[in-house]
């Protein structure tokens, strides 16, 4: 066989002495050095809180999720929960090959800003929710944020449940505390897990809709108060504020349907608690587009207030302009200096005009006043 050849035609014969040596100096059989693999970072900062609960208490002491997934496993009327806030790909990627998880799953798990849903990966359920949060304001500005959005994904197994948090607003702290003190509702199981922690959002979105009500109501009184202020700006600001509310709140509504009518997947009483939560969800959504309409109507409102003012400023301009024209042609007409002119050599012609011109400034300018010009 001919000399080792370069794609470019170069010989690499020269190499064939340093190849050699290299493997003189390695010992036989020894393999290639190999790319360590990253060590998983650490989970302290992400995981929440881990618990096994038996028939709806909590077992005493701490666990994490490994130890408590073979415990639950070998105890009947068990099942784990797992909280974590924000992790990345690398947190969760052992916690996924540990629960089996579906890559697809893990993607829910780790993106910030999915849409309200629900999937099924084999025995896993994935059930998407966003989570809103007011943010207080003095005032409200062209440029100011109104609500906050995060979301929660939470997958239910048949002995475990998961919740991923991202985001600073639907903190599960207390409902993991409400559901601890009410063991009856914790015995139900993962899916018990699941109404409460979409109770507590859709609870959440009704706070904020009455605190978009209270803006809204402010921005009313500055529109069609006494002094009228310009607000259009605000009402933009408001609308788009709304319009990210309800990307996060409106489309939940097939979910929590789905739900509320799986009779094959779901306990009759699992059931009974989601229908509750999807007329609150139902509620929530009727006043979203409520506060639309409403918003609609002061910005039509404002803008007909705006041409209205207008055609007003334009009417008290054209009433002086017309006095003032009057005035004109009259200067006009005696500025001409012609010889032959009526009352040039009259002795009080010059006051006489002065005093015509007044009398016809003032009878024009009671006849705007009548008419509503000036």
């Amino acid at each position: 066989m001919g000399e080792e050849q370069h794609p470019t035609g170069v010989s690499w014969a020269w190499a064939r002495p340093l190849r050699k040596a290299a493997e003189r100096i390695r010992p036989a059989g020894a393999a290639h050095p190999a790319t360590p693999e990253p060590e998983p970072e650490d989970l302290s900062g992400r995981i929440v809180d881990c618990a096994v609960y038996i028939e709806g208490r909590r077992r005493p002491g701490a666990c994490d999720y490994d130890s408590g997934l073979e415990a639950v496993r070998a105890t009947p009327g068990a099942f784990l929960w797992l909280g974590l806030h924000e992790p990345t790909e690398a947190d969760f990627a052992p916690i996924a090959k540990r629960f089996g998880l579906d890559e697809l799953a893990v993607e829910a798990a780790t993106t910030r800003r999915q849409r309200p849903k629900i999937e099924r990966f084999a025995d896993v359920t994935v059930f998407v929710l966003r989570t809103t949060r007011y943010v207080e304001h003095p005032e409200l500005t062209e440029t100011c944020e109104v609500v906050e959005t995060g979301s929660v994904a939470i997958f239910i197994g048949e002995r475990y449940v998961i919740t991923v948090r991202h985001g600073p607003a639907g903190e599960l702290a207390p409902v993991r505390a409400d559901l601890e003190r009410r063991p009856d509702r914790l015995a139900l199981g993962p899916w018990a897990v699941a109404h409460a922690v979409a109770d507590r959002l859709v609870d959440s979105y009704l706070e904020v809709a009455v605190a978009f009500e209270n803006d809204i109501d402010e921005l009313e009184d500055h529109v069609f108060g006494n002094q009228p202020q310009n607000r259009a700006a605000q009402i933009y600001q408001l609308k788009r504020e709304l319009m990210e509310f309800k990307r996060a709140v409106a489309p939940l509504q097939q979910p929590l349907g789905m739900l509320a009518e799986d009779k094959e997947g779901l306990a009759k009483e699992i059931r009974r608690y989601f229908r509750d939560v999807n007329d609150h969800l139902l509620r929530t959504v009727e006043r979203i587009v409520t506060y639309d309409d409403l918003l609609n109507s002061i910005l039509q409102a404002r803008l007909a207030q705006l041409s209205v003012d207008q055609n007003n400023d334009m009417r008290k301009i054209a009433a002086w302009a017309a006095m003032a024209a009057a005035q004109t042609a009259l200067a006009g007409i005696y500025g001409m200096n012609f010889v032959y002119m009526p009352e040039l050599q009259w002795r009080f012609g010059y006051p006489a005009i002065l005093l015509l011109m007044l009398t016809i400034a003032v009878l024009m300018y009671r006849a705007f006043r009548r008419s509503g010009w000036l």
